[in-house]
């Protein structure tokens, strides 16, 4: 009884950290002091290609996956509560996506506090994209077994391939001005209503790309099953590392067709990511679990409980700092300028301010663990 119950905890243990991990780290990345003082690492590619940034994201969906091959259990055998606890967490996280776009609803126009134009929000974004990949896979591992999971992963990646593909624009495929994705969402929405972050009208949280981001949740819930099955031991480690380096082969093959792009969120950075989130995992049951060396665990558990709802307060909490002025600078800026930038060169003030900010952000987590408060959305 012990034994099982003592294995039980560990996997989770494995999930809250490499939950926490990936949090930790998205937090770091989003929360520069300056945008134009960035180490390349906590850069996403310009277009084309691979950073650790650019893990962040995939790894968050492989973790919902994961998290899902514990939870959705009591759901194979019984419809009971199934459609309405995907419905409702589907639109929540959505609507909360959305009023986080919004948020804090109010800009600064010639010194005056006025009402954004929310027809013109973006629609779009990293929680609205969880909430979609979430419903799309909860759907697939409702009713199918693993070996058809697989199957249809094979068929939506391929599938994107196909549309991303025929639908572009050629002898240059894949550019970020004319690429499958943008003319989908195009047809869908306004252009006021996606994402211009790269200077140009594109979401890289688009409609279509959702489809082959799905494939990533489905790959954790996959993975979790596996680890279910067969538990934290050195079969376990050995085929999650090979696994993980079979896709990172197959994922750079791929790449000479299909090249390796988080923007369009092509399969072959599906797969790519996908590798290393099972060498991660491979490693961190290796360590925590088969060398028993857990001390250091604690810090991402703190993120990892509550993981969405600190992704969240990241976003409010930086927004009005921002939105704070003092004199004609923001808030933001002036602590940047007076605590950082003073006595650090401008890159490595620029990531000690966003070290801190994530630190911030763990002390909020650590109280809330202390104080026993998880909030589930």
């Amino acid at each position: 009884m012990s034994a099982r119950i003592a294995n039980k905890t560990s996997r989770y243990l494995a999930l809250d950290v490499l939950r926490g991990m990936t949090i930790a780290l998205m937090v770091l990345v989003n929360t520069p002091g300056s945008w134009s003082s960035i180490y390349a690492p906590f850069k996403h590619a310009a277009w084309h290609g691979f950073t650790l940034t650019d893990l962040v994201f995939p790894t968050f969906l492989f973790v919902v996956g994961n998290a899902m091959s514990f939870s959705f259990k009591k759901f194979k055998a019984e419809d009971s509560g199934f459609w309405k606890k995907v419905l409702s967490r589907t639109a929540l996280i959505f609507i909360i996506g959305l009023l986080l776009n919004a948020f804090p609803f109010i800009t600064l126009e010639n010194g005056e506090l006025v009402l954004k134009d929310l027809t013109q929000i973006r629609i779009m974004g990293v929680l609205q994209r969880i909430a979609l990949c979430y419903f799309l896979a909860s759907v697939i591992v409702k009713f199918l077994n693993w070996k058809a999971i697989s199957l249809v992963s094979f068929i939506l990646l391929t599938g994107y391939w196909a549309i991303m593909y025929f639908f572009d624009d050629h002898p240059h495929p894949y550019t970020l001005e004319n690429n499958a994705a943008l003319k989908f969402d195009l047809l869908i929405f306004s252009p006021e209503n996606l994402w211009s972050g790269f200077g140009k009208t594109f979401d890289p949280e688009g409609l279509l790309s959702t489809i082959p981001a799905t494939v990533n949740v489905l790959a954790g819930f996959l993975c979790g099953k596996f680890i279910q099955k067969y538990g934290n031991s050195k079969k376990t480690f050995a085929w999650l590392f090979t696994a993980g380096m079979a896709l990172l082969t197959i994922g750079l093959i791929w790449d000479i067709w299909f090249p390796i792009n988080k923007g369009i969120w092509t399969s072959s950075f599906v797969v790519f990511s996908t590798g290393w989130d099972l060498l991660i995992i491979a490693l961190l049951i290796l360590i925590i679990e088969l060398l028993d060396f857990r001390k250091w665990t604690y810090f991402f558990q703190a993120f990892g409980r509550n993981p969405l709802f600190i992704f969240i307060l990241s976003g409010v909490i930086i927004k009005l700092i921002i939105l704070i002025k003092i004199g004609e600078s923001s808030l933001k800026s002036v602590i940047y300028e007076r605590f950082y930038l003073s006595w650090l060169s401008p890159i490595n003030a620029s990531l000690v301010f966003a070290i801190s900010y994530m630190l911030l952000l763990w002390l909020i987590g650590y109280w809330m663990d202390k104080k026993k408060i998880y909030i589930k959305v």
